[in-house]
């Protein structure tokens, strides 16, 4: 098969792969109806994390069951399934609580490199959760968001508690920012604040559900927010970005007693314990659990309640995977989408 390997900074290659195989009984093997990039995947490709030998890449993940392990017992060959970034059982008591992306068996199910033709999910019963037939291929792109960014979104609004009466600021314009504004407007937030500088996602903010638009970063953002919070800060705020300057302002938009679902891949976050103790706030995220919500999400979806998959407002073939790359490191993209 073909896929996606990074080499080094910025050195994104369609090559030839091994294809993947049955290495436990409980895995499945599937073959992607499409994939994407993801704006984790900037972080190496961009040389923020460290890249010491080719890795294939890719994460997120829709496609039809081509063989599974003797102990499959939930999916089946033909079925087509979603899964989650995290592989999981599903039966442990950690999973059982509701966080499957730590799971005791946990597995990353990208470890193959889902930006490919063909990938092994671990824990297929556990992972896979199948749609209710084969998908109008319309519905392909928002079934394919719910692996990752529709259900990371999802967590980061039920992190930060958005709710009827509720006023939820979201931190970070990308994929998941935007969903998460979706997110909240599902959940019945009454007013949704996005955090924007870039028309594109505006507009797309505003299609999602959000009611106003704050394009100031940093104190100057915080203190937008409290001007449309009668100076108290959102009760609810999302932070999708994951550096210190979106943390700090997430914390600081929010209201005392308000909740901050952090959903943005961590680096270099470091938090002052004494302005943390002052804030009084609950903070809550981490790697979404994403099994938990994805059988609501494809059920949304598939009958036609939400559309989350207009993040992608690029399509390209999987052999041009080294374009879909630049154009979201160089913002021209909010989230591209391949086609294997």
């Amino acid at each position: 098969m073909y896929g996606a390997v990074l080499y080094g900074p910025r050195d994104i290659r369609y090559e030839q792969r091994d294809d993947p195989t049955i290495l436990a009984p409980t895995d499945a093997i599937i073959r992607l109806a499409a994939t994407c990039v993801c704006g984790s995947d900037l972080w190496p490709y961009r040389g923020t994390d460290p890249v010491t030998a080719p890795t294939p890449m890719g994460h997120e993940y829709a496609g039809v069951v081509e063989q599974v392990g003797d102990q499959v017992r939930n999916v089946r060959v033909g079925d087509f399934v979603v899964g989650s970034f995290m592989a999981s059982d599903n039966t442990c008591p950690i999973c059982l609580a509701g966080y499957q992306s730590r799971c005791v068996h946990v597995e990353f199910a990208g470890a193959g490199g889902a930006q490919a033709e063909l990938l092994r999910v671990p824990l297929a019963d556990g992972t896979l959760v199948t749609t209710p037939g084969t998908p109008e291929p319309d519905l392909v792109p928002s079934l394919l968001a719910a692996s990752d960014v529709l259900g990371t979104g999802w967590y980061g609004a039920v992190a930060a508690e958005a709710g009827p009466g509720k006023t939820v600021a979201v931190v970070g314009d990308g994929a998941v920012g935007l969903l998460a504004i979706l997110a909240a407007k599902q959940l019945g937030a009454e007013r949704i604040i996005a955090m924007s500088r870039h028309e594109p996602r505006q507009k797309l903010a505003l299609e999602f559900g959000a009611t106003d638009i704050i394009s100031e970063r940093g104190d100057q953002g915080v203190a937008k927010v409290k001007d449309l919070t009668d100076g108290l800060g959102a009760h609810s705020v999302v932070e999708a970005v994951g550096t210190q300057e979106a943390m700090m302002q997430a914390i600081r938009a929010t209201r005392h007693g308000g909740h901050v679902g952090f959903v943005g891949v961590s680096h270099g976050v470091q938090i002052p314990g004494e302005e943390l103790f002052y804030a009084e706030i609950h903070l809550h995220g981490g790697p979404a659990p994403v099994r938990r919500f994805l059988p609501d999400l494809i059920d949304r979806i598939w009958r036609r309640e939400i559309d989350p998959g207009r993040v992608f407002d690029l399509s390209l073939p999987l052999a041009e995977v080294a374009e879909g790359y630049q154009a979201m490191d160089e913002r021209r993209a909010i989230k591209t989408l391949l086609r294997p």
